[in-house]
């Protein structure tokens, strides 16, 4: 077997490579429509599924697609531009009114494909009317604090917008609109990939605000007269400019995970994927994974070691402290004060996007000695965790993983390796 973090490592990156988007655009590619094919999308993958759409298509193409600083990939016929995530900027704005016109005036016998990713609702942002990018600006902060889950903190977005919530599928008819997708969000529900752009969408203003109430969001006035007057209502299920519309999902979180595994076995590590959409505070979650792998480790239930436990989806952090984020790190930093240096028990816990949170960092490592190098640095675990600074932490050690750009998104992973017990009993 190969070392712990090298494994753990390797295992990151297989399922990293599993949603590329060069592996799972061409099949799912629509044939060519006799008028014109234009390619729209918004997402930190859509650059990457831009080139593996020009790569495939057999005629002409244009269009306009829009990712994160640092996330462009060389395209020939396809514009690619670039925005700021997690909070918008005004070039979210500018692409998002180019995208909108890259839509307008096409007729039946036309055809959009849009490539939507994790991250467009920052990336292309379209105001209700009423509210202004600052607006949209203070709710993307507050959100992001508040420790909503990500379907709530889209089903607020897409109120505020007059493109997600179904909007920009609207504009696409009469043409024919083929949305191709890699999910982010646990349960893959395509209103909660960057808000819902292109689908219908059951919520409605009055639960957006009852989700802002709810946690507690300060928002500025005009967003809640917004809400409160429904004057941000989104397209709704029946709604005929949607009708025959298809939406394809291409990659998910389970297809990383199932490749994860598959590393381990090629290993002869069992692996056990215990969710692909696991919600909840990071920190209540990875003290959870602590008590599972506890249980593993000193008893081999439910599993025998060794073994790999893997899981998806997306935690959150209600940020209290004025650390550097990231719940990635907070989940691996509460596991490994629940663990306490516990022998035999690795993980690597990280965004498959190449960003925990607001810092170029993908993730970290846990090893056994873990906390007792901290200490040793000086470090305090507990500290750092009720300051949210699990990038600090981790980055003190030499343990942060860092991947750079993935150019795709299916969002959280997370792998605890325990070793066979005869490494680790004291007799």
């Amino acid at each position: 077997m190969d070392a712990p973090r090298e494994l753990l490592q390797r295992m990151f990156g297989a399922a990293i490579a599993a949603a590329q988007p060069l592996c799972c655009i061409p099949a799912r590619l629509p044939p060519a429509p006799p008028g014109r094919t234009v390619v729209i999308g918004a997402g930190k993958a859509s650059a990457a599924m831009a080139a593996a759409v020009e790569a495939s298509w057999p005629g002409p193409l244009e269009g306009l697609v829009v990712t994160r600083y640092g996330y462009s990939v060389p395209c020939t016929q396809i514009e690619i531009i670039e925005a700021a995530h997690p909070v918008p900027d005004a070039a979210s704005v500018t692409a998002a009114r180019r995208i909108a016109q890259r839509v307008r005036g096409l007729g039946s016998d036309d055809l959009v494909i849009c490539l939507i990713s994790g991250g467009g609702s920052s990336l292309m942002v379209a105001p209700a009317e009423g509210l202004t990018l600052a607006d949209k600006q203070a709710v993307s902060r507050a959100l992001l604090k508040s420790g909503a889950t990500i379907s709530e903190m889209n089903c607020v977005r897409r109120h505020l917008s007059a493109i997600k919530g179904g909007h920009l599928g609207a504009a696409c008819h009469p043409a024919r609109l083929v949305t191709l997708l890699i999910s982010d969000v646990p349960g893959d529900d395509p209103i909660d990939i960057a808000s819902g752009p292109t689908v219908a969408d059951p919520t409605t203003c009055a639960e957006a605000l009852a989700i802002v109430r709810r946690y507690g969001i300060d928002v500025p006035p005009s967003v809640v007269e917004v809400l409160a007057r429904g004057r941000g209502e989104t397209v709704k299920p029946g709604d005929a400019r949607l009708a025959g519309s298809v939406t394809t999902m291409i990659a998910t979180p389970q297809i990383a995970l199932e490749a994860a595994a598959d590393v381990a076995r090629s290993e002869g590590i069992a692996a056990h994927i215990l969710g692909d959409s696991i919600e909840g505070e990071a920190r209540d979650v990875g003290r959870v994974m602590a008590g599972i792998a506890l249980q593993v480790s000193t008893h081999g239930e439910p599993f025998t070691p060794p073994c790999v436990l893997l899981s998806g989806g997306e935690t959150t952090v209600t940020v209290r402290g004025d650390g550097r984020g990231g719940r990635n790190v907070e989940f691996l930093l509460a596991l490994a004060v629940a663990l306490d240096g516990h022998p035999g028990i690795h993980a690597l816990a990280g965004d498959t996007d190449g960003v925990d949170g607001q810092e170029e960092i993908a993730g970290a490592y846990l090893a056994p000695d873990t906390l007792g190098r901290a200490f040793a640095a000086g470090l305090r675990p507990r500290e750092s965790l009720d300051r949210n600074d699990g990038h600090g932490f981790f980055g003190a050690l030499g343990d942060s993983v860092v991947t750079g750009p993935t150019l795709t998104n299916v969002n959280d992973f997370r792998a605890i390796l325990i070793e066979p017990r005869a490494r680790h009993t004291v007799t």
